[in-house]
C-alpha cells in the first residue's frame, strides 16, 4: 500500500458527470487502498427520487452524508487510508465528511465547467442521475474555498491523467 504522508482519507468530490468514480477508483488503485462510491452509500429513496428528475434536498442528502462520514471514520480508526466519491457540493456538507476540516481528511475537487460535463452526461449509460439534473448540481455548488485546503483538478485531460495530477498534489 501506497502511503500519503499524513492522509487518511481522500474524498473526490464534485458534479455529477465530472468523473468522482472512475477517478477515485484510479486514485484507490494507484494507493492500494479501499474505495467507496457514493452511489453505494445512497438510501433507495434518494436514487428512485433522482431517477425521477427530482433533486435531492438536504434533508434527503444528510443521512446519506452521514453514512459516508461513518465509513471515513472506519478507516481512519483502524488506521487505513481511503478514497470515497461524494458530490459534496456544500461547505456544511464537506465540514461533515472532514470531521470540521481535519487535515488528515483531504478534498480532491474535480472541476469542470457545464457545457463538458453535460455532453459526458449525454454520453453516459446505465447510471440513475438524468443529465436533466445537472444544472440543480450546479446550483447547489458551493466551490471549496481556501481555508478547506482542497485540490482543484481540471477534468479536461484523461482520467489516468487526472488521478496522476490529484495524487501529485496530494504528496
Amino acid at each position: 500500500m501506497r502511503q500519503i504522508p499524513g492522509v487518511a482519507a481522500i474524498v473526490v468530490m464534485g458534479v455529477s458527470g465530472a468523473g468522482k468514480s472512475t477517478v477515485g477508483k484510479l486514485i484507490a488503485a494507484r494507493l492500494d487502498c479501499p474505495f467507496g462510491d457514493a452511489d453505494s452509500f445512497h438510501p433507495k429513496a434518494n436514487i428512485e427520487k433522482m431517477a425521477s428528475g427530482q433533486p435531492l434536498t438536504d434533508e434527503d442528502r444528510w443521512p446519506w452524508l452521514r453514512a459516508i462520514a461513518a465509513w471515513i471514520a472506519e478507516h481512519r480508526a483502524a488506521g487505513t487510508t481511503c478514497v470515497v466519491t461524494c458530490s459534496a457540493l456544500k461547505r456544511a456538507y464537506r465540514d461533515l465528511l472532514t470531521g470540521n476540516q481535519r487535515a488528515d481528511v483531504r478534498l480532491v475537487y474535480l472541476k469542470g465547467d457545464i457545457d463538458l460535463i453535460a455532453a459526458r452526461l449525454k454520453s453516459r449509460t446505465g447510471h440513475f442521475m438524468p443529465p436533466a439534473l445537472l444544472r440543480s448540481q450546479f446550483d447547489a455548488l458551493e466551490e471549496p474555498r481556501a481555508d478547506e485546503h482542497a485540490i482543484a483538478v481540471p477534468i479536461d485531460e484523461m482520467p489516468e491523467e487526472i488521478a496522476d495530477d490529484a495524487i501529485n498534489s496530494l504528496l
